[in-house]
Protein backbone atom coordinates (compact mmCIF):
# COMPACT_ATOMS: atom_id res chain seq x y z
CA UNK A 1 0.00 0.00 0.00
CA UNK A 2 1.44 3.56 -0.85
CA UNK A 3 1.26 5.66 2.05
CA UNK A 4 2.15 8.93 1.17
CA UNK A 5 0.30 10.95 -1.86
CA UNK A 6 1.79 13.60 -3.59
CA UNK A 7 0.23 15.71 -6.36
CA UNK A 8 1.69 17.52 -9.13
CA UNK A 9 -0.16 20.34 -10.63
CA UNK A 10 0.89 21.22 -14.41
CA UNK A 11 1.98 19.23 -17.41
CA UNK A 12 4.16 21.21 -19.11
CA UNK A 13 7.94 20.20 -19.25
CA UNK A 14 8.60 21.41 -15.68
CA UNK A 15 5.06 19.70 -14.17
CA UNK A 16 6.24 16.03 -15.88
CA UNK A 17 9.83 16.33 -15.26
CA UNK A 18 9.58 16.76 -11.38
CA UNK A 19 6.34 13.83 -11.92
CA UNK A 20 8.62 11.56 -13.53
CA UNK A 21 11.54 12.68 -11.68
CA UNK A 22 8.96 11.70 -7.95
CA UNK A 23 7.61 8.67 -8.89
CA UNK A 24 10.58 6.62 -9.96
CA UNK A 25 12.93 7.76 -6.72
CA UNK A 26 9.94 7.68 -4.12
CA UNK A 27 7.78 4.23 -4.87
CA UNK A 28 6.21 4.20 -1.26
CA UNK A 29 4.68 7.39 -2.87
CA UNK A 30 1.05 7.49 -4.53
CA UNK A 31 2.41 10.44 -7.40
CA UNK A 32 -0.91 12.02 -8.99
CA UNK A 33 -0.28 14.82 -11.85
CA UNK A 34 -3.34 17.10 -12.63
CA UNK A 35 -3.36 19.97 -14.85
CA UNK A 36 -6.34 21.64 -17.02
CA UNK A 37 -4.17 21.22 -20.57
CA UNK A 38 -1.86 18.16 -21.80
CA UNK A 39 0.40 18.15 -24.89
CA UNK A 40 -0.23 18.89 -27.99
CA UNK A 41 -1.74 22.32 -25.60
CA UNK A 42 1.24 23.36 -23.29
CA UNK A 43 3.15 25.98 -23.73
CA UNK A 44 5.87 23.61 -23.81
CA UNK A 45 4.58 22.07 -27.08
CA UNK A 46 5.40 25.40 -29.08
CA UNK A 47 8.57 25.50 -28.07
CA UNK A 48 11.80 25.67 -29.75
CA UNK A 49 13.50 22.85 -27.39
CA UNK A 50 16.65 24.21 -28.18
CA UNK A 51 19.38 24.36 -24.81
CA UNK A 52 20.47 27.48 -23.71
CA UNK A 53 20.34 29.18 -20.34
CA UNK A 54 19.78 32.84 -19.42
CA UNK A 55 21.37 33.71 -16.25
CA UNK A 56 18.84 34.74 -13.44
CA UNK A 57 20.09 37.83 -11.19
CA UNK A 58 19.11 36.14 -7.62
CA UNK A 59 20.36 32.57 -7.62
CA UNK A 60 23.30 31.50 -6.77
CA UNK A 61 25.34 30.55 -9.75
CA UNK A 62 26.23 27.07 -8.59
CA UNK A 63 22.97 26.21 -8.21
CA UNK A 64 22.30 27.39 -12.24
CA UNK A 65 25.18 25.57 -13.20
CA UNK A 66 24.02 22.29 -11.56
CA UNK A 67 20.54 22.83 -13.32
CA UNK A 68 21.87 23.26 -16.82
CA UNK A 69 24.46 20.77 -16.12
CA UNK A 70 22.20 18.16 -15.08
CA UNK A 71 19.34 18.63 -17.88
CA UNK A 72 21.73 18.24 -20.07
CA UNK A 73 23.58 15.12 -18.81
CA UNK A 74 20.10 13.54 -18.78
CA UNK A 75 18.90 14.87 -22.39
CA UNK A 76 22.04 13.77 -23.84
CA UNK A 77 21.88 10.27 -22.51
CA UNK A 78 18.26 10.39 -24.30
CA UNK A 79 20.10 11.73 -27.39
CA UNK A 80 22.33 8.83 -27.47
CA UNK A 81 20.25 6.23 -26.68
CA UNK A 82 17.25 4.02 -28.66
CA UNK A 83 14.74 6.40 -26.87
CA UNK A 84 16.06 9.15 -28.67
CA UNK A 85 13.35 9.13 -32.14
CA UNK A 86 10.57 8.52 -29.86
CA UNK A 87 11.45 11.12 -26.88
CA UNK A 88 12.19 13.81 -29.96
CA UNK A 89 15.78 14.09 -28.09
CA UNK A 90 18.35 15.12 -30.71
CA UNK A 91 22.32 16.93 -31.05
CA UNK A 92 21.90 19.91 -32.82
CA UNK A 93 24.71 22.07 -33.97
CA UNK A 94 25.32 25.42 -35.12
CA UNK A 95 26.47 29.07 -34.00
CA UNK A 96 25.25 32.10 -31.65
CA UNK A 97 26.17 35.09 -33.58
CA UNK A 98 26.58 38.84 -31.73
CA UNK A 99 26.11 42.56 -33.16
CA UNK A 100 28.26 43.37 -30.21
CA UNK A 101 31.20 41.77 -28.77
CA UNK A 102 29.48 40.39 -25.73
CA UNK A 103 30.79 41.06 -22.04
CA UNK A 104 30.92 37.37 -20.89
CA UNK A 105 32.21 35.56 -24.26
CA UNK A 106 31.91 32.16 -22.26
CA UNK A 107 29.06 31.90 -20.56
CA UNK A 108 28.39 29.69 -17.53
CA UNK A 109 27.02 27.03 -19.13
CA UNK A 110 29.54 26.92 -22.19
CA UNK A 111 31.86 23.70 -20.18
CA UNK A 112 28.91 21.71 -20.27
CA UNK A 113 27.70 21.54 -24.14
CA UNK A 114 30.03 20.23 -26.52
CA UNK A 115 32.94 21.66 -28.68
CA UNK A 116 32.36 25.60 -27.16
CA UNK A 117 34.59 28.01 -28.92
CA UNK A 118 34.47 31.34 -30.35
CA UNK A 119 33.92 31.89 -34.63
CA UNK A 120 36.76 31.87 -36.92
CA UNK A 121 36.85 34.77 -38.73
CA UNK A 122 35.72 32.99 -41.94
CA UNK A 123 32.87 31.37 -40.40
CA UNK A 124 31.53 35.38 -39.38
CA UNK A 125 32.28 36.14 -42.98
CA UNK A 126 28.54 35.28 -43.88
CA UNK A 127 27.03 37.21 -41.02
CA UNK A 128 28.48 40.88 -41.77
CA UNK A 129 26.82 42.69 -39.71
CA UNK A 130 28.06 40.51 -36.76
CA UNK A 131 31.62 40.97 -34.66
CA UNK A 132 31.68 38.01 -33.08
CA UNK A 133 30.17 34.26 -32.66
CA UNK A 134 29.85 31.11 -30.59
CA UNK A 135 30.25 27.64 -32.00
CA UNK A 136 28.81 24.47 -30.10
CA UNK A 137 26.80 21.67 -30.19
CA UNK A 138 23.67 21.62 -27.72
CA UNK A 139 20.31 19.48 -27.39
CA UNK A 140 16.87 19.81 -29.18
CA UNK A 141 13.94 18.85 -27.07
CA UNK A 142 10.56 18.35 -29.43
CA UNK A 143 8.12 18.78 -26.63
CA UNK A 144 5.55 17.15 -29.15
CA UNK A 145 7.31 13.94 -28.53
CA UNK A 146 9.40 14.62 -25.37
CA UNK A 147 6.00 15.45 -23.21
CA UNK A 148 3.77 12.07 -24.34
CA UNK A 149 7.05 10.04 -23.66
CA UNK A 150 7.42 11.53 -20.34
CA UNK A 151 4.28 11.04 -20.15
CA UNK A 152 4.40 7.28 -20.85
CA UNK A 153 7.14 7.07 -18.58
CA UNK A 154 5.27 8.24 -15.46
CA UNK A 155 2.82 5.77 -15.70
CA UNK A 156 4.93 3.10 -16.31
CA UNK A 157 6.70 4.25 -12.56
CA UNK A 158 3.15 3.88 -11.42
CA UNK A 159 1.90 7.76 -11.47
CA UNK A 160 -1.90 8.57 -12.28
CA UNK A 161 -2.89 11.28 -14.27
CA UNK A 162 -6.06 13.54 -14.41
CA UNK A 163 -7.11 16.56 -16.66
CA UNK A 164 -8.68 18.91 -14.42
CA UNK A 165 -8.41 22.97 -13.85
CA UNK A 166 -7.63 23.20 -9.94
CA UNK A 167 -8.51 26.66 -9.12
CA UNK A 168 -7.12 27.03 -5.88
CA UNK A 169 -4.49 24.83 -3.52
CA UNK A 170 -7.75 24.27 -1.28
CA UNK A 171 -9.39 22.60 -3.56
CA UNK A 172 -6.48 19.82 -2.90
CA UNK A 173 -5.56 20.11 0.93
CA UNK A 174 -7.78 17.14 1.56
CA UNK A 175 -6.36 14.91 -0.72
CA UNK A 176 -3.14 14.82 -0.85
CA UNK A 177 0.19 15.06 1.84
CA UNK A 178 2.19 16.75 -0.47
CA UNK A 179 1.61 19.31 -3.48
CA UNK A 180 4.07 20.09 -5.90
CA UNK A 181 3.44 23.35 -7.35
CA UNK A 182 4.65 23.59 -11.62
CA UNK A 183 1.56 25.63 -12.81
CA UNK A 184 4.11 27.80 -14.87
CA UNK A 185 2.13 31.29 -15.83
CA UNK A 186 -0.60 29.56 -13.85
CA UNK A 187 1.04 30.50 -10.31
CA UNK A 188 -0.33 34.17 -11.37
CA UNK A 189 -3.64 33.69 -9.78
CA UNK A 190 -2.87 29.59 -8.07
CA UNK A 191 -0.63 30.97 -5.71
CA UNK A 192 -1.11 34.52 -5.75
CA UNK A 193 2.48 35.28 -7.64
CA UNK A 194 2.65 38.64 -8.88
CA UNK A 195 6.08 38.21 -9.93
CA UNK A 196 4.77 36.03 -12.62
CA UNK A 197 4.34 37.76 -16.24
CA UNK A 198 3.87 36.66 -19.42
CA UNK A 199 6.54 36.75 -22.23
CA UNK A 200 5.16 36.08 -25.55
CA UNK A 201 6.37 34.28 -28.22
CA UNK A 202 5.37 33.85 -32.29
CA UNK A 203 7.45 31.76 -34.10
CA UNK A 204 6.62 29.99 -37.89
CA UNK A 205 7.37 26.42 -38.69
CA UNK A 206 8.90 25.90 -41.95
CA UNK A 207 10.00 23.28 -44.43
CA UNK A 208 13.39 23.24 -44.88
CA UNK A 209 14.89 20.08 -45.29
CA UNK A 210 18.46 21.66 -46.26
CA UNK A 211 19.11 23.53 -43.33
CA UNK A 212 21.37 21.42 -40.69
CA UNK A 213 22.46 24.28 -38.30
CA UNK A 214 20.93 25.93 -36.07
CA UNK A 215 21.78 30.16 -35.81
CA UNK A 216 20.89 32.59 -33.06
CA UNK A 217 21.38 36.07 -32.43
CA UNK A 218 22.81 36.70 -29.49
CA UNK A 219 19.74 39.01 -28.31
CA UNK A 220 17.03 36.02 -28.47
CA UNK A 221 15.08 37.38 -30.60
CA UNK A 222 15.84 35.85 -34.14
CA UNK A 223 16.67 32.58 -34.57
CA UNK A 224 16.09 29.19 -36.82
CA UNK A 225 16.57 26.28 -35.47
CA UNK A 226 16.36 22.73 -37.36
CA UNK A 227 14.74 20.22 -35.83
CA UNK A 228 13.27 16.26 -36.85
CA UNK A 229 10.05 17.40 -38.97
CA UNK A 230 10.57 20.67 -39.58
CA UNK A 231 12.77 23.95 -38.94
CA UNK A 232 11.58 26.37 -35.94
CA UNK A 233 11.93 30.37 -37.21
CA UNK A 234 11.19 33.25 -34.81
CA UNK A 235 10.59 35.10 -32.58
CA UNK A 236 9.70 37.69 -30.07
CA UNK A 237 9.67 38.20 -26.43
CA UNK A 238 6.84 40.45 -25.66
CA UNK A 239 6.83 40.60 -21.98
CA UNK A 240 3.51 41.88 -20.05
CA UNK A 241 1.92 40.93 -23.71
CA UNK A 242 -1.26 37.91 -23.14
CA UNK A 243 -2.17 38.13 -26.90
CA UNK A 244 -2.10 34.44 -28.01
CA UNK A 245 -3.65 35.47 -31.72
CA UNK A 246 -1.15 35.28 -34.38
CA UNK A 247 -0.01 38.68 -35.87
CA UNK A 248 0.60 38.80 -38.97
CA UNK A 249 2.83 41.55 -39.38
CA UNK A 250 5.10 40.04 -36.96
CA UNK A 251 5.45 36.60 -38.69
CA UNK A 252 6.66 38.73 -41.89
CA UNK A 253 8.98 40.34 -39.60
CA UNK A 254 10.63 37.34 -38.66
CA UNK A 255 10.91 36.11 -41.95
CA UNK A 256 12.75 39.27 -42.84
CA UNK A 257 14.98 38.42 -40.06
CA UNK A 258 15.61 34.98 -40.38
CA UNK A 259 16.19 35.29 -44.36
CA UNK A 260 18.73 38.08 -43.32
CA UNK A 261 21.17 35.40 -41.36
CA UNK A 262 20.16 32.45 -44.04
CA UNK A 263 18.81 33.55 -47.32
CA UNK A 264 17.40 30.55 -48.15
CA UNK A 265 14.66 30.76 -45.52
CA UNK A 266 12.77 32.80 -47.67
CA UNK A 267 11.91 29.96 -49.91
CA UNK A 268 10.70 27.43 -47.29
CA UNK A 269 7.05 26.84 -46.97
CA UNK A 270 5.54 27.63 -44.11
CA UNK A 271 3.66 24.69 -42.36
CA UNK A 272 2.39 25.82 -39.18
CA UNK A 273 2.30 29.28 -36.99
CA UNK A 274 2.57 29.16 -33.13
CA UNK A 275 2.23 31.81 -30.12
CA UNK A 276 3.00 30.87 -26.54
CA UNK A 277 3.19 32.69 -23.14
CA UNK A 278 6.27 32.22 -21.70
CA UNK A 279 6.27 32.01 -17.50
CA UNK A 280 8.07 34.95 -16.90
CA UNK A 281 9.80 35.76 -13.41
CA UNK A 282 13.44 37.49 -12.04
CA UNK A 283 14.06 33.84 -11.04
CA UNK A 284 12.77 31.03 -11.16
CA UNK A 285 11.15 29.83 -7.65
CA UNK A 286 12.41 26.69 -6.54
CA UNK A 287 11.48 26.22 -2.88
CA UNK A 288 9.09 24.85 -0.23
CA UNK A 289 6.71 26.63 2.12
CA UNK A 290 3.88 25.01 4.15
CA UNK A 291 0.66 26.30 3.80
CA UNK A 292 -2.15 26.47 5.60
CA UNK A 293 -4.93 24.90 4.03
CA UNK A 294 -8.59 24.41 5.82
CA UNK A 295 -6.87 24.31 9.38
CA UNK A 296 -4.08 22.26 8.81
CA UNK A 297 -0.30 23.01 7.62
CA UNK A 298 -0.10 20.90 4.23
CA UNK A 299 4.11 21.08 2.65
CA UNK A 300 3.99 23.01 -0.89
CA UNK A 301 6.66 22.45 -2.97
CA UNK A 302 7.35 25.46 -5.95
CA UNK A 303 8.92 24.70 -9.49
CA UNK A 304 7.71 27.52 -11.68
CA UNK A 305 8.78 30.71 -13.02
CA UNK A 306 11.45 29.33 -16.18
CA UNK A 307 10.75 32.26 -18.38
CA UNK A 308 12.08 31.20 -21.83
CA UNK A 309 14.57 28.83 -20.17
CA UNK A 310 11.85 25.75 -19.42
CA UNK A 311 13.37 22.88 -21.52
CA UNK A 312 16.51 24.05 -20.46
CA UNK A 313 16.33 23.68 -16.88
CA UNK A 314 13.47 20.95 -16.47
CA UNK A 315 15.51 18.04 -15.29
CA UNK A 316 17.45 20.07 -13.12
CA UNK A 317 15.00 21.89 -10.94
CA UNK A 318 12.99 18.57 -11.39
CA UNK A 319 15.87 16.90 -9.02
CA UNK A 320 15.49 19.99 -6.48
CA UNK A 321 12.12 19.71 -6.24
CA UNK A 322 12.52 15.88 -6.04
CA UNK A 323 15.18 16.90 -2.83
CA UNK A 324 12.82 19.43 -1.44
CA UNK A 325 9.94 16.42 -1.01
CA UNK A 326 12.42 14.36 0.61
CA UNK A 327 12.42 16.85 3.14
CA UNK A 328 8.87 17.44 3.80
CA UNK A 329 8.63 13.80 4.20
CA UNK A 330 11.14 13.98 6.54
CA UNK A 331 9.61 15.77 8.92
CA UNK A 332 6.16 14.92 8.24
CA UNK A 333 4.38 13.15 11.79
CA UNK A 334 4.97 9.46 11.31
CA UNK A 335 1.69 8.89 11.74
CA UNK A 336 0.97 10.58 8.22
CA UNK A 337 3.31 8.41 6.85
CA UNK A 338 0.99 5.08 7.71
Amino acid sequence: MKSVRVVVVGAGVVGFSTAVCIAEALPFCSVSLLAEKFSPDTTSDGAAGILFAAEFPDIPLERQRRWFKYSFDHLLDIAQSQHSPDAGVMLSSGWQIFKEVPADKKPFWSEFVIGFRSMTDGELKRFPDHKFGQAFTTIKCECSSYLPWLHHRFTKAGGQVEQRKVNGLQELSNGYDVIVNCSGLGSKKLVGDNEMYPVRGQVLKVEAPWLQHFIRDGDGKTYIYPGVHCVTIGGTRQEGDWRLQVDEGEAKSIVERCSGLEPSISRARVLSEWVGLRPGRRNPRVEREVVQLQGRGVPVVHNYGHGGCGVTLAWGTALDALGLVRQCLHEMPQQAKL
